[in-house]
């Protein structure tokens, strides 16, 4: 298993991952086709804010993904967060610790960019996930709070 910063090849297989995970909130307002999320994969991996890694099977086959997004604020003295979206493992690949691969992986680079935390959102429907976050030692310190728009 290799991680990696993905490119266009993996996107169907990035998009397949992704929505195989879907929440209440999000599954009937995702799009069936992943040629639909081309133009979003595109300008995320051309922002010099945003990564989007993959990690990779000996198959070359995408069991895993995240996004690392760096935040810059005024507060902690202007140093950078680090806020990661859409952290998934492949369905058949859970308990083998990619997820933890995927954690360690984008806290490496938090501390390489001086990053002050790590913070991410988890829908609540996801408590297996809450208890993985727990026990890397994320912290529940917050509430938060969306609106969807359409």
């Amino acid at each position: 298993m290799r991680l990696e910063k993905a490119n266009p090849s993996h996107l169907a297989e990035i998009v397949a991952v992704v929505n195989a995970g879907a929440t209440s909130v999000r599954k009937d307002r995702e799009f069936e086709s992943w040629e639909d999320y081309q133009p979003a994969f595109e300008a995320l991996c051309a922002a010099p804010e945003v990564d989007i890694y993959v990690a990779l099977n000996s198959d070359d086959e995408v069991i895993g993904t995240y996004q690392i997004h760096y935040l810059r604020g005024l507060t902690f003295k202007g140093r950078p967060r680090v806020e990661l979206e859409s952290v998934h493992v492949r369905f058949d690949q859970r308990g083998k610790g990619i997820g933890r691969l995927l954690m360690d992986h984008a806290e490496g680079l938090a501390r390489q960019a001086d990053a002050c935390m790590i913070q991410l959102t988890s829908n609540r429907e996801r408590e297996g996930s809450h208890h993985f976050y727990q026990r890397l030692g994320f912290d529940q310190s917050h509430f938060g709070y969306k609106k969807m728009l359409t």
